[in-house]
């Protein structure tokens, strides 16, 4: 009976798993907005369309780029506000309206906001970040969210979908894309 050696093991493990994160479920690719300033990736080839939305009374033309894969939605929006207050504004009114699209609690949230001079302009920006778990259709649903606003343009970034199905690893590629430019 032949011996296998640690090495005859290990690579043909490390080149399934290789293969099991190329995952053909999982398209990756790099999207610039062509009406707002941000890059991201998508895990498939995303949709995008406009359409009118209120926000606590501010009603706004929201652009929504969007994918599915596997039920778990990934999404941006973005918009513009009249002022960099009323952008400010806006990220609760969004965080609010998704959390209550499935009537779900907020677990983790944090926020944070700032300004700074550049020459004579001065920018401003808040983001909020929530996980939250609520149910829609009686499915346990999960909810992560990041909404941002600089000056008057604003954004939420999400990804939401079946508790099980919103995976760690394919959350935190998305998330942690998004870019501002």
């Amino acid at each position: 009976m032949r011996k296998l050696s640690f090495k005859t093991i290990l690579v043909p493990l490390l080149a399934a798993g290789l293969l099991a994160a190329c995952s053909p479920q999982y398209n990756w690719r790099d999207y610039s907005s062509q009406d707002a300033p941000f890059r991201v990736m998508f895990p498939d080839k995303p949709a995008t369309h406009t359409r009118a939305i209120d926000l606590d009374g501010m009603t706004v033309n929201m652009t929504m780029t969007a994918v599915q894969v596997d039920g778990t939605m990934y999404a941006v929006g973005s918009a513009e506000a009249p002022d960099a207050a009323r952008a400010q504004a806006a990220l609760g009114a969004m965080k609010t309206a998704l959390v209550r699209n499935i009537g779900a609690t907020i677990t983790r949230e944090s926020a944070s906001a700032a300004s700074a001079a550049s020459g004579a302009n001065t920018a401003q920006r808040a983001a909020i970040d929530i996980e939250a778990n609520g149910s829609q259709n009686g499915q346990p649903m999960k909810l992560i969210g990041h909404f941002e606003s600089r000056n008057k343009r604003f954004y939420q970034v999400i990804v939401m979908g079946r508790d099980k199905a919103v995976l760690p690893e394919q959350t935190e590629q998305f998330m942690s894309s998004f870019k501002l430019l």
